[in-house]
């Protein structure tokens, strides 16, 4: 999964990139609400942390400017503690939901997860794909009851399919939401994870549509 994050406080900036690095999601991040507006407008993200106060351009003018082209990504709004209007006003303009400073971190994260489950359709912290579950909260994959050791990429793109079960979904997409901007967008690499996770889980759910890319679906019965 791809977050941006767009928070003028640096210190806070990286905190926040480290937490969400390490809970196993790609991070762009910007200092000002130009840049952030303008990679949110052109890249694809699963969701977006913006702060209200930015400079350049303020945070409620950047989700205005997003929904009116269009741009449906989930977005957690960062917001001071007593200005209660910010938080009004950030719903009203297309925010799906708010965090106050200051927070903690696992709260964030928290309502990343929940926001990213919601967009793609699912209510429970669980995935279910036939025998195939994955737990959003502790990051357990589990097959028959049996649970499944896979790297932090395996997990991020079993993960990301998951999320978009049923759906066909394009190597493309995914080398866009599960790698940072410099990964190697000719490389086979989508090809070699898709083949591991399919040796790992044992289980035919991966479906290849030929020309067209991949979609997660249950086994026959």
């Amino acid at each position: 999964m791809r977050i941006l994050v767009v928070e003028d406080d640096r210190e806070l900036n990286r905190q926040l990139v480290a937490a969400l690095n390490s809970a196993g999601y790609v991070v762009d991040h910007a200092y000002d609400g130009e840049e952030g507006y303008f990679l949110g407008d052109t890249e694809a993200y699963d969701a977006v942390v913006l702060d209200i106060g930015l400079p350049k351009m303020d945070g409620i003018s950047i989700v205005e400017h997003w929904r009116e082209n269009s741009r449906s990504m989930p977005v957690l709004i960062l917001t001071a503690r007593d200005r209660w209007s910010d938080k009004v006003a950030g719903i009203d303009a297309g925010a799906d939901d708010y965090v106050t400073k200051p927070f903690h971190m696992e709260e964030v994260l928290a309502r990343l997860r929940a926001l990213i489950r919601r967009a793609s359709g699912h209510a429970s912290s669980e995935l279910v794909c036939g025998p195939v579950v994955l737990d959003t909260k502790t990051s357990r994959v589990t097959v028959d009851d049996n649970q499944i050791k896979l790297t932090s990429l395996e997990f991020a793109l079993l993960s990301y399919l998951m999320h978009h079960q049923g759906e066909i979904i394009s190597r493309t997409d995914l080398t866009e939401h599960l790698y940072d901007q410099d990964f190697d967008r000719d490389s086979n690499t989508i090809e070699v994870f898709i083949g591991r996770l399919r040796k790992k889980l044992g289980v035919d759910v991966i479906e290849t549509i030929r020309g067209m890319g991949y979609r997660l679906k249950s086994p026959e019965k």
